[in-house]
């Protein structure tokens, strides 16, 4: 009997694969490094076929462990990162890297060298721009293939296919090149409230009018949860799958992440039918992602949407987020003189040292020390990619406690951000009371706290072991006639909770830290308009 599912996640760095069965149990996972490179600065590139093999071995690691057979598997589902992914007319890799390696076909999400081009679009003013925050990204795809037509001539010609990356695995597991309604919409500026859904003059805009025909674009899209084909047979060969296995659209995976997070928030027949509009989530790994859902468009500056259809039917998904969150609590501990490599023992003991530290010292540990977190541009709510990280306080410390203030002083400018965030989603008439985290920070008990005392909400935390595979495996469940919708599935799938409230007190003494950031902010933008003046 057909009635498991396997949901595949490709992050920044490995490949992720699990089993699920239809009530949203996770029987097994594994997972496989993938390779990244970086030729220069402000560029990061995969090799694609990289990426599918280590999906096909993750996939076959976690069938084998589960103790499934392809026989029992009714559907699979693709979400990954927004990275771009070059093909030429027969489907074979083409050059995106300076290096000029065919096998580098794949612009990383994080890859920032469209910078210019995201300005010179920002500049033009016109009305697709609404459903991007008035802003576009150089993370955003119309800039990065503007980069590649304008920079990479010989490449653009020889075009055939270019696909976001959870596409391009759909493509390779299907040999359909249909697109999900979840990445065109987010990333393309496809609007898909609107008929037709791409705007002929924007594309002219970006010099890019024949991009339907070079990256070979349909003019309809696949919902989430919608069919894209079944198994190939060179495919179902490599995954350890058969022919009759259904293959879902692929997602984001932040939008993934944010289903399987929201969980019964997400079903419109659970008894609190305003939850999902009360509750936001936060995707927080290597960067984060704040996912909120709405049943009507509510634009606004510098957050990414409104979105419709990107995620559930009927419903308008808005974005904020941080380009490195993990990530620079990886670099600090990098930059220090007191750490080194920054693995996951090393985390823990500065985490330990640091509940040390308040005991001792107080829950207010190195309050001259402020920080602004942007090392890698400001997603939102600033949407400026130039921005730069601040740390105001710094002395001669190079102990090994003085490397955990600076973590800890991190933690929480990461958790403001959060807040600065919210607080902008709120002056467009967001209202949120819950906020449910998934991702790589809920292993670090501090920012669980911070996240909640800083921003006041209640914090919601899945009882599944991964909220990113399980909401793709939701999304597969659906195509694969497990559940007869996406609100349905996630009902059913869903795992429960654990609950953090928020400490009133301290929620009250992290305003102190608010009011220093937002001053950093405008200050750092003096200091910027100082050499505009001179």
């Amino acid at each position: 009997m057909r009635d498991h599912i396997v949901a595949v996640d490709v992050g920044t760095t490995s490949a992720r694969a699990a089993v699920f069965d239809r009530a949203g149990h996770l029987l097994a996972r594994a997972k496989q490094p993938i390779e990244m490179i970086r030729p220069r600065e402000n560029h990061a590139e995969h090799d694609s076929e990289n990426i599918w093999s280590a999906c096909c071995g993750a996939v076959r690691a976690a069938l084998t462990e589960a103790g499934i057979a392809a026989k029992q598997v009714a559907a699979l589902g693709f979400d990954a990162t927004c990275s771009l992914v070059v093909r030429d007319k027969k489907g074979k890799p083409l050059p995106v890297s300076p290096r000029g390696e065919n096998r580098f076909d794949t612009i990383v999400w994080l890859d920032h060298r469209a910078i210019g081009e995201a300005e010179i679009l920002n500049a033009s003013g016109h009305p697709v721009l609404k459903y991007s925050g008035e802003t576009l990204s150089p993370e955003m795809q119309m800039p990065k293939l503007m980069w590649l037509k304008r920079h990479h001539q010989d490449t653009w010609a020889k075009t055939g296919f270019i696909f976001d990356l959870a596409d391009f695995l759909t493509w390779k597991a299907t040999g359909s090149a249909a697109r999900s309604r979840c990445t065109l919409t987010a990333k393309w500026n496809y609007l898909s409230h609107e008929k037709p859904g791409w705007q002929a003059d924007f594309l002219g805009v970006a010099g890019l009018e024949d991009l339907l025909e070079r990256a070979s674009l349909p003019e309809e899209t696949v919902p989430v949860g919608g069919v894209i084909g079944h198994l190939t047979k060179a495919a179902a060969a490599d995954l350890g799958l058969d022919t009759k296995c259904v293959v879902t659209s692929g997602m984001i995976d932040a939008y993934a992440g944010a289903l399987g997070a929201l969980g019964k928030a997400a079903d419109e027949n659970a008894k609190d039918v305003g939850a999902l509009e009360q509750s936001v989530a936060l995707i927080a790994g290597t960067s984060s992602c704040i996912v909120a859902l709405n049943g009507q468009s509510k634009p606004g500056q510098s957050l990414w949407g409104p979105y419709y259809d990107a995620l559930l039917p009927g419903h308008w998904l808005v974005e904020g987020g941080q380009s490195a969150t993990g990530a620079l609590l990886d670099h600090i501990v990098r930059m220090h003189a007191a750490g080194g490599e920054p693995t996951l023992d090393l985390h823990a003991r500065i985490v330990s040292r640091i509940g040390e530290l308040r005991a001792e010292e107080g829950s207010d540990l190195a309050p001259d020390l402020n920080i602004l977190p942007d090392f890698h541009g400001n997603r939102s709510p600033l949407a400026d990619p130039r921005a730069t990280g601040v740390i105001s306080g710094l002395t001669l410390d190079t102990s090994f406690d003085g490397l955990c203030r600076v973590y800890w002083r991190t933690c929480v400018a990461i958790a403001l951000g959060i807040r600065h965030i919210l607080e902008a989603l709120a002056q467009y008439g967001y209202r949120f009371e819950t906020l449910h985290i998934t991702g790589g920070h809920v292993q670090n008990p501090l920012l669980l706290e911070l996240y909640a005392d800083v921003t006041g909400r209640k914090v919601v935390v899945p009882n599944t072991k991964d909220a990113v595979l399980l909401g793709t495996a939701m999304a597969a469940a659906v195509a694969g006639g497990l559940h007869e919708n996406l609100h349905a599935a996630a009902g059913a799938m869903d795992q429960g909770w654990a609950e953090h409230a928020a400490d009133p007190e301290r929620t009250k003494a992290y305003g102190r830290d608010y009011k220093r950031f937002l001053a950093m902010v405008r200050h750092r933008e003096e200091l910027r308009r100082l050499d505009d003046d001179a």
